[in-house]
């Protein structure tokens, strides 16, 4: 017996096909989130600034950020922090290497980067920490704010379209379906 209000429901209309680990876990959320009203444009414009914000180089901040910037800008939250935690692959190595520009960027005294000393540093005496890296966090900081509008303006302009293709889909196929059933209704 199957319960007529299913997970497969928000990608009921989506052609038919093999419901993958991609659309299971990205393309139905997308699609139940336009199915609600929510445009390609501010979809794209949630998964440009969410991912944007994922990257930003303290280790530990990105979803309080993306909490407040989704609030402030009224981005759909889901979708936010759904697109920050996928970001986490990127975010990691980004982390090292915005540190490593700063560093070359502003001429700075090379700082290794170490986690387990780093986070011997930061339990033994906060104050130690801030002096030995802050500095080099900062400088990470404005790589961040330097790179990041050029990558949300790139990956907004990326998806826009394909997520416009994914609600034009969405449109015909629903079109589609309400021309079946009326063509399935017993009184002419």
């Amino acid at each position: 017996m199957s319960d007529p209000v299913s997970p497969d429901s928000a990608s009921a209309s989506l052609p038919d096909r093999p419901r993958n680990f991609w659309r299971r876990r990205v393309t139905d959320p997308v699609v139940a989130q336009l199915t609600q009203g929510l445009t390609p444009h501010k979809i794209a414009l949630t998964i440009a600034v969410g991912s944007a914000l994922a990257l930003f180089p303290i280790l530990g901040t990105t979803t309080l950020l993306c909490l407040i910037v989704g609030v402030v800008l009224k981005l759909n939250q889901p979708i936010m922090q759904a697109i920050n935690y996928a970001c986490t692959p990127l975010h990691l190595p980004f982390i090292f290497y915005s540190f490593r520009w700063g560093h070359r960027l502003f001429d700075d005294p090379d700082t290794p980067l170490r986690f387990k000393p780093m986070l011997a540093l930061l339990r033994a005496s906060p104050v130690d920490f801030l002096e030995r890296y802050g500095l080099a966090a900062l400088h990470a900081i404005i790589v961040w704010a330097v790179l990041v509008p050029v990558w949300i303006v790139v990956v907004y302009y990326v998806m826009r379209p394909i997520l416009r293709s994914v609600d034009r889909l969405r449109l015909e196929s629903a079109a589609k379906a309400a021309a079946e059933k009326a063509d399935d209704h017993p009184v002419p």
